[in-house]
């Protein structure tokens, strides 16, 4: 199994399971387990120091989120990519966020516009050498804080499980995306919500994510094996 290097110890004073699956999780979604790798109960019991049954039911919540399939007989391995499924979280996503920001920009006041400027900032000052999962990190809070400008901060909880096959693609191809490319989208749906222009935000916002289209055939060109034209994650 190649995720040993990655374990974290525990906390002793909280409930096993839920940090268990947060850290497999997580691991699953940065490419720290690759997709197709094979993982093992007993493996990951020995490696957390924990019994079995807490793994075994972080095993079923992962089956459940798409993210493991279990094979009888054969074992339990991680899910490869599938390449619908990211386009379908895409159009979704297209069409929540693009209202988003027409709210934005509809709502927006002095305060709202400062909070957006020092997140572009955040944004603009990261070491070009910080890893990828950093620039993630600002990219995540800057689409959050729309959400919650435009008044509906819960849109952003629910988006995490639909970008989840999005997200595995972006952690396994992080070098490859252009930051200030996708910095200068930011800020082009920025100036359009200062300018208090909906529709303009709107076109912002759609190119900005239709970007993994445009990128995906290289990325599934570069590791074919991480992924699979069906309809359905494994």
């Amino acid at each position: 199994m190649n995720n040993l290097a990655a374990v974290r110890f525990l906390e002793q004073s909280a409930a096993v399971g839920p940090q268990l699956h947060r850290l497999l999780r997580d691991q699953i979604i940065h490419g720290d387990i690759v997709p197709g790798a094979r993982i093992s109960e007993t493996e990951i019991a020995t490696a957390y120091a924990v019994s079995r049954q807490p793994v075994r039911e972080t095993f079923i919540k992962l089956a459940e989120e798409g993210l493991v399939e279990v094979r009888p007989q054969r074992g339990t391995f991680i899910t490869l990519i599938s390449v619908p499924a990211v386009l379908t979280a895409r159009f979704i996503r297209e069409a929540i966020e693009a209202d988003i920001v027409r709210r934005a920009a509809e709502v927006a006041d002095a305060a709202a516009l400062k909070a957006l400027d020092m997140c572009l900032a955040e944004q603009r000052g990261l070491d070009p050498a910080a890893p990828g999962e950093e620039f993630m990190r600002v990219d995540e809070e800057f689409h959050r804080l729309l959400a919650e400008l435009a008044g509906h901060a819960p849109v952003a909880d629910h988006l995490e499980d639909l970008k989840i096959h999005i997200n595995r693609v972006r952690h396994i191809s992080a070098r490859q995306f252009s930051r200030q490319r996708l910095i200068g989208q930011h800020a082009e749906v920025v100036e359009a919500i200062r300018r208090r222009d909906p529709d303009r935000a709107v076109e912002a916002m759609r190119i900005h994510l239709q970007e993994i289209v445009i990128d995906l055939p290289g990325i599934v060109e570069a590791q074919p094996d991480f992924f699979t034209r069906s309809g359905a994650p494994g």
